[in-house]
């Protein structure tokens, strides 16, 4: 009889830490900050044990906390109860390597939590490129941590220590490498510029939003096989992904999914995702998705609505999206919130409520850019006839004598392109006449 052994992954325990600083942040509101990180410390594979929130007016600038909420959770954490520690703010590198040093395991701050999830995350090499980079900037003043087990010589003339020529080499390979991934991915934006000219002149869609809004899922609904990632967990998918989205004959949108924002996003991931967030800056208008079934919706849209700021969004064409509507028990919140945001769509990408009705809206939107045309040409240019039909929206037919007579809707882009295949059409017809 076979014996099969079976080894499960253990996950670390982690303990989170949080700051309530009256009156600004109450202490609610850094409870429901620590369910966030309860959720990306799950997304990067730890289990959440214990949680610690200290009331403090300023950050210690050495501890980060109190030294004695410190003490205190140093016999938490050497009962052996605790893998790692993971604060909801950023630390100094002063405050990591002091923190590390008391409890003898790991400290991580939420800027390097979201950058290590980020970097399992990331399937294709620019994406891959992106995170590395994020990854080198926020290390580069933290290498000191790195190499503590290095023997480090008192100070003076001619007795610069091992420790420290180590990490002045390492800074050097860090700054080469840094300079190298941000000239690739300089060539990488070029490229894909390249490629989004070779697209046409289609009318772009950007989906926006809080991470874990839904969004990979409404793109699956809306273009179906379109493959987009989606899992219940924050940041399911990091690159962006478009697909044509067909709305009626020879109206046709491309329909980008982006990475999904979050409060405290790291500004040097803002940064180094800019390449890829250019289909949100290059789209004629955007979808933002929001969960409505989300307690915290409100803060989640003023965030994307920051976020959006800072990466050089400044035009207004933003649909928003409520999504979840089935998640949403209270109803009577639910008819209150359509009265506050009365332009907004209602859908459940999930169960396919109100598809249609958003489909609609993304068509009705586009037809602001479309302008009507009308030809009169000989019906044997049947050439002609049919490129229009294949190209535009033809709404209306009429035959006089030997003409035809074409109503035909087109976006304004695409209108050189047509009044250029025109005119050459009737050049010709002239020279045969």
């Amino acid at each position: 009889m076979d014996t099969y052994i079976t080894q499960e992954v253990t996950k670390e325990r982690a303990l989170l830490v949080g700051i309530s600083s009256l009156p600004q942040l109450t202490r609610s509101v850094a409870e429901e900050y620590l369910n966030e990180l309860e959720l990306l410390a799950d997304t990067a594979g730890a289990e959440v044990v214990s949680r610690v929130i200290q009331e403090r007016k300023q950050k210690d600038p050495a501890w980060f906390l109190g030294r004695g909420k410190v003490e205190e959770m140093e016999h938490l954490i050497k009962g052996g109860l605790i893998d790692i520690v993971i604060f909801d703010d950023d630390l100094s590198p002063v405050q990591a390597r002091n923190l590390e040093r008391v409890f003898g395991c790991k400290v991580l701050d939420r800027t390097e939590l979201i950058l290590q999830i980020f970097a399992t995350r990331a399937q294709s090499a620019q994406a891959k490129m992106q995170v590395e980079l994020a990854q080198l900037e926020y290390l580069l003043p933290r290498l000191t941590r790195l190499w503590t087990h290095l023997s480090k010589q008192k100070g003076g003339i001619g007795t610069k220590g091992p420790g420290e020529t180590q990490i002045e080499t390492d800074r050097r390979l860090v700054r080469k490498r840094i300079s190298f991934l941000k000239k690739k991915l300089r060539d990488v934006a070029l490229q894909h510029a390249t490629q989004t000219k070779e697209r046409g002149e289609i009318p772009r869609v950007a989906l926006v939003g809080y991470t874990n809004a839904g969004k990979s899922t409404l793109m699956n609904r809306l273009c179906p096989n379109t493959g987009a990632y989606a899992e219940d967990r924050l940041f399911a998918t990091l690159d962006t992904k478009t697909r044509r989205l067909q709305l009626k004959i020879n109206k046709v949108v491309l329909l980008s999914d982006t990475v999904g924002f979050i409060r405290k996003l790291p500004h040097r991931l803002v940064e180094s995702f800019r390449s890829t967030l250019d289909e949100v800056l290059q789209a004629d208008f955007l979808l933002h998705v929001i969960d409505s079934s989300h307690e915290g919706f409100e803060e989640q849209i003023r965030i994307v609505t920051e976020t959006l700021q800072e990466i050089g969004v400044e035009h207004t064409n933003i649909i928003n999206v409520f999504n979840k509507v089935d998640a949403v028990e209270d109803k009577e919140a639910l008819r209150s919130l359509r009265q506050k945001y009365p332009e907004a769509l209602f859908v459940s990408a999930k169960r396919g409520i109100n598809l249609g009705v958003l489909k609609d809206a993304i068509g009705d939107y586009i037809s602001r850019d479309y302008r009507l045309r009308t030809l009169r040409t000989h019906i044997s240019n049947y050439k002609l006839i049919g490129y229009l039909y294949d190209h535009t929206e033809v709404i209306g037919k009429k035959y006089v004598d030997e003409d035809v007579i074409l109503k035909y809707r087109a976006h304004y882009r695409n209108l050189k392109q047509i009044d250029a295949r025109i005119a050459a059409v009737e050049k010709e017809s002239s020279h045969v006449a």
